[in-house]
């Protein structure tokens, strides 16, 4: 059967209807995307300055953050300028961008994140294979099996709803292209499409959770062997990692674990894990690591050396 295909763009309804109550959230939002960039461009450069690069964790952590920044960057900007437009309207082939966008950045974030978890596994519990294991060659070849994990999940739901027909309506109760708010703009039997986009997220989301939920039981386990030094020091640690995942798990999982239909708090959600969590990221990081406050205050006390030196020239 040829495909029909009489849309040519999608209209948002946006977060909210009221003038008043968006006016609010742009000043809002754009504060929010603003300490999205400053936190997140923040780390990337303490990273690299202090050459704290060379420690997997932190290797991993730089990803992180320019993962967070690519994945509010996908729907922040539009949905910032949407709030002060009449017409919020988004082309087909956009659409199409900003879903391949959210999963491809939101499952290697995810995957990221699995990969944080075992590197604490490895140091807490094999301390001594630590180097020998997390070697520089080993990181690498995780780090890009985050990104090829995260692209063939990416492709594949996309390439599930670029096949549909859309004959219209195109009007969309979000604020920017959810999946399965698509699917129901499809003028077909969406039935299958919707069960098999569902099962690989659920699969991705439940199969990085008890990934997780396993390397730290592991890690309660193992440190009831160690000293209250050592144990105070495993714990902070794990817990900065712990707290990002709580803040990204969480809200995916309300996503994507429910059936196929949608939720009012949806928006809020949604809002949840592609700004909030970006923005939280380096707070938590920056206010619970030791390591990386000492390479920022280097960091800030190189800038002041700079100043004073150019202006005495």
């Amino acid at each position: 059967m040829e495909k029909i295909n009489n849309v040519t763009d999608f209209v948002f309804w946006g977060l909210s209807q009221n003038p008043e109550i968006e006016e609010v959230c742009f000043v809002v939002f754009s504060f929010f995307y603003t300490v999205i960039l400053l936190g997140n461009l923040l780390i990337i450069l303490t990273v690299y300055v202090g050459h704290l690069f060379k420690s997997p964790m932190y290797l991993f952590l730089n990803y992180l953050s320019f993962v967070d920044i690519c994945y509010s960057s996908v729907t922040a900007p539009k949905m910032i300028v949407d709030l002060l437009a009449k017409s919020k309207i988004i082309s087909y082939m956009g659409c199409m961008l900003q879903l391949f966008g959210g999963y491809f950045f939101g499952c290697t974030e995810i995957f990221i994140l699995t990969v944080m978890a075992y590197d604490h596994y490895v140091a807490i519990c094999k301390p001594l294979h630590y180097m020998t294991i997390m070697d520089w060659d080993r990181c690498n070849k995780m780090l890009l099996g985050c990104w090829i994990g995260g692209f063939t999940h990416s492709i594949i739901q996309v390439a599930l709803v670029v096949q549909l027909p859309f004959c219209g309506p195109n009007e969309i109760d979000h604020y920017f292209c959810n999946v399965h708010l698509v699917l129901k703009l499809a003028c077909t039997d969406t039935y299958v499409v919707g069960v098999v986009v569902t099962a690989n997220s659920d699969t991705i989301t439940l199969g990085s959770s008890v990934i997780l939920l396993i390397s730290y039981t592991v890690i309660l386990v193992s440190l009831r062997k160690q000293s209250a030094e050592g144990m105070c020091k495993a714990l902070s640690t794990c817990g900065s990692h712990f707290a990002m995942v709580i803040n990204f798990f969480g809200p995916c999982t309300f996503m994507y674990m429910h059936p196929d239909n949608t939720f009012s708090e949806d928006k809020m959600v949604a809002v949840f894990y592609t700004i909030i969590t970006p923005m939280l990221n380096p707070l938590i990081y920056t206010l619970r690591n030791a390591k990386v406050k000492n390479a920022m205050k280097k960091l800030w006390s190189r800038r002041v050396l700079w100043e004073a030196n150019a202006k005495q020239k």
